[in-house]
């Protein structure tokens, strides 16, 4: 990588000072970094720290007399193998996605044949907001590559999608971006979930189950292997994070939810992560203590949102949506009806009632498809993985085997 170089627009956001890490890690691995520092963005980062760690000047201005007397804003433009924006604010994605050219930022984006790459930062209102959705649909289609938003903890003391992406994994976007594209699912984006969820009953206790996420974390690498943008959305486990592969990690199936839906639009989801049907209808603020002599405690449950059937429905769904069916008796029927149920494409059945398939390393499945069922013999689960990601690569180039 020491010959790319990468041209940083950054926005104006709290999540700036991020880009400061970002930019050491992009250096550490010999990638060039120059700088656009916009008017909102100085207020949260200063020029003298980017030009710093970047060993660049920073440029700020449109009008600058040195700059535009050779066209400075084209030179720029062009001389980089990749743009990102981070934090892309609301802002600068409306401005860019209308194709407005008001500051340096916005011009260098309109000015570019070269790719870009965006980091979306924001309140989860703004994010969420129809606007802000066109807005993304439009970039998308023009070709702009996304990483994030992610679901947590925002300054504005909120919490769902429109978190920043952290430094490690923008960088290992920009990577990826810089890598020349190979494989059968190049220019492909794939959601996988993995693992299990957490509901909390307390401060203490939660609702979950015994999925290691290992079947999941393994497809999801099998899939970037094959050249596919895979967003991996993860339940509390500590698997590690596949080559390639951007993580989110959530706690709770709405968490799951809401972060599957942030990764839209997608050309494949398989959605592995055993999720909880059932969540605590009230979450206790304090532990609930064991009293002498009384009767335990009673949780009233409700439904949680079912994440396959959700996908499968919507009008922009993936052009391929896998099921997983984790069951202990009659497997194949409960996959069968599964696959009616929630309006997905294939499912994949595995009998967990055997020792050592939950959390263990080999899985023996059956594909469900409206065509009937194909039955694979034991194998470990990362040769499971990769004979699911060639499945779905012949399948979207038109194979249906």
């Amino acid at each position: 990588m020491s010959d790319r170089r990468v041209l940083l627009i950054v926005g104006g956001g709290i999540a700036a000072y991020k880009c400061l890490e970002l930019v050491r890690l992009l250096r550490g691995r010999g990638i060039a970094v120059r700088p656009v520092l916009t008017e909102a963005g100085s207020k949260f980062v200063t020029p003298l720290s980017l030009a710093a760690l970047c060993e660049d000047r920073v440029h700020t201005d449109l009008f600058s007399l040195t700059d535009e007397a050779e066209m400075g804003h084209i030179q720029l433009s062009r001389s980089a193998d990749l743009i990102v924006v981070a934090p892309a604010t609301a802002d600068l994605m409306a401005r860019a996605a209308a194709g407005l050219a008001n500051d340096l930022a916005t011009t260098l984006l309109l000015a570019t044949d070269t790719p870009v790459l965006m980091v979306p930062a924001m309140n989860v209102r703004m994010w969420n907001h129809p606007a802000t959705q066109r807005n993304l649909a439009t970039l998308r289609a023009d070709g702009v590559r996304f990483v994030g938003p992610e679901v947590g903890d925002m300054a504005c003391g909120e919490t769902g999608p429109g978190r920043m992406a952290e430094p490690a994994a923008i960088c290992a976007a920009v990577l990826e971006a810089l890598s020349p594209a190979r494989g059968p699912l190049a220019g492909r984006r794939a959601i996988v979930t993995a693992g299990p969820t957490a509901e909390p009953i307390d401060p203490v206790r939660v609702l979950t189950n015994r999925s290691s996420g290992k079947q999941g974390f393994a497809i999801a690498g099998a899939l970037a292997a094959l050249g596919a943008e895979v967003v991996l959305v993860a339940g509390p486990v500590s698997e590690p994070t596949p080559a390639g592969v951007r993580r989110v990690d959530v706690e709770t199936a709405r968490e799951m939810l809401a972060a599957c839906e942030a990764a839209l639009p997608a050309d494949i989801a398989v959605c592995v992560a055993a999720v909880a049907d059932w969540r605590p209808a009230e979450v206790s603020t304090g532990k609930t203590k064991k009293v002498a002599g009384a009767a335990p405690p009673e949780i009233q449950l409700v439904e949680n949102p079912d994440i396959l059937a959700t996908l499968s429905r919507r009008a922009d769904r993936p052009a391929l949506v896998v099921g997983f069916a984790a069951e202990t008796e009659t497997v194949e029927a409960h996959a069968q009806a599964k696959l009616e149920r929630k309006g997905c494409d294939w499912i994949v059945a595995n009998d967990v009632s055997r020792p050592g398939v939950m959390g263990g390393t080999a899985n023996t499945v059956s594909i469900v498809s409206a065509t009937g069922i194909e039955r694979w013999e034991e194998a470990p689960k990362t040769e499971v993985a990769a004979r699911l990601a060639a499945r779905i690569a012949a399948a979207l180039d038109g194979d249906p085997a």
